[in-house]
């Protein structure tokens, strides 16, 4: 078969400057829509994977399992655990359990008169040095411990990007004002992506204080082994307490699977809006190639068959749509990857990974075969002779 020249699919190009913008723009912002949908799925992912230990065991509230933020449980369980549960791990003769407040509390980068007013939602994590132990991917990426009693707290890396500061640690030394009580924030949290780094962590006698509350939201363990069974004994023998234990890991994977239909509704939308940009692809394909016919009809009569004719459209279609893809790449690089998205459990950030990206120049790829093959056929239905006398 006698192939037209890829130079004559790229000299095509410059033929329609107009044409060009148009395929190259339709064909970026459905790559960017794709990069934006798969970004949000796998941050989300991201979040809850790296989020718990199969070794840590959570102690909540009877009937909160689904949500810490609603347990409630006595202040004794902590002490009560800690003597009757054996096979806590113990780090230099500290036993690794941790009393912890789950809160979402409005949070203000300014101290205001009006009783109404308030800030964005934030988690706000009321924690004790034991925490560290408990959450091993946790770190201090920059600055140090708040102290209980002089108002002090840390931010989260995702949650300093959430307030609008980038990078995290310009943070540093700035006040949160929770109901109007300055706190100074002293250090900035990593956490692999976990949950943690969209939460604002306060020590837990403060958080009391400021949420007058004088019961916890849940006690955190780390076991030697992943055998939870001495635990599952303790909760069935001390009914009084009221709580129920659940495996760390267990407990974000069911997070995970709640948040599914929000992640279904995004693909959803993202495979809607893109088969809309396919369609409109289609036809701006099909005006191009229309005013072609003529030129069709010549390349048949030199030669040329219309297989070979449809590969020359598809690879000047395809082109213009990666290119269109390439520079929506980088814009979603540059514009999406980590922007700081809310939810229920605090914050995540939208990742462009290399299956991301990947995806995003897939679906280049694909708008560019299908949006030339279709008008690219039916154009070429016309007979010789009918192509030639086209206008």
């Amino acid at each position: 078969m006698r192939r037209l020249p890829f130079e004559y699919a790229v000299r095509n190009l410059g033929r329609s400057p107009g044409r060009l913008l148009m395929s190259v723009t339709g064909s970026g912002l459905v790559v960017l829509l794709v990069l934006a949908a798969g970004g949000f799925v796998q941050g989300m992912q991201n979040a809850f994977r790296s989020s718990g230990s199969p070794n840590n065991v959570i102690l909540l509230g009877s009937g909160s399992e689904e949500s810490v933020e609603r347990s409630e449980i006595s202040m004794r369980t902590t002490g009560i655990a800690a003597a009757s549960i054996p096979g806590i791990e113990t780090r230099a003769g500290v036993e690794a359990i941790s009393p912890e407040i789950h809160l979402a509390l409005p949070v203000g980068m300014e101290p205001t008169d009006d009783s109404d007013a308030k800030g964005d939602l934030a988690v706000i994590r009321g924690f004790t040095p034991a925490a560290f132990m408990v959450h091993n991917e946790t770190r201090f990426l920059s600055g140090r411990m708040p102290e209980p009693g002089v108002n002090e707290v840390a931010v989260g890396r995702l949650a300093a990007r959430s307030l609008g500061f980038a990078p995290a640690d310009t943070l540093l030394g700035r006040n949160l004002y929770f109901d109007n009580v300055p706190f100074e924030v002293v250090g900035i949290l990593g956490a692999d992506g976990g949950v943690i780094e969209g939460e604002i962590w306060m020590p837990l006698t403060d958080l009391q204080v400021i949420a007058q509350r004088d019961s916890l939201s849940c006690v955190v363990m780390s076991l030697v082994d992943e055998d939870m069974s001495t635990v599952e004994l303790f909760t069935a023998r001390r009914i009084d307490l009221e709580v129920i234990a659940e495996r760390e890991s267990e407990y974000y994977a069911t997070l995970s699977a709640f948040f599914g239909p929000i992640r279904a509704m995004v693909l959803v939308t993202a495979i809607l809006i893109a088969l809309g940009g396919i369609i409109g692809g289609l036809n701006t394909t099909y005006a191009a190639f229309a005013s072609r016919v003529r030129e069709v009809g010549t390349l048949q009569t030199l030669g040329y068959s219309r297989r070979a004719i449809v590969r020359s459209l598809v690879e000047e279609s395809v082109l213009s749509a990666c290119i269109g893809g390439v520079i929506a790449s980088g814009l979603g690089l540059w514009l999406l990857d980590g922007l700081v998205v809310r939810f229920s459990m605090g914050v995540f950030g939208i990742t462009i990974g290399p299956g991301v990206l990947a995806s995003g120049l897939a679906a280049a790829l694909v708008l560019g075969v299908i949006g030339a093959i279709v008008p690219a056929i039916r154009c070429l239905r016309l007979s010789i002779p009918e192509a030639l006398r086209s206008a």
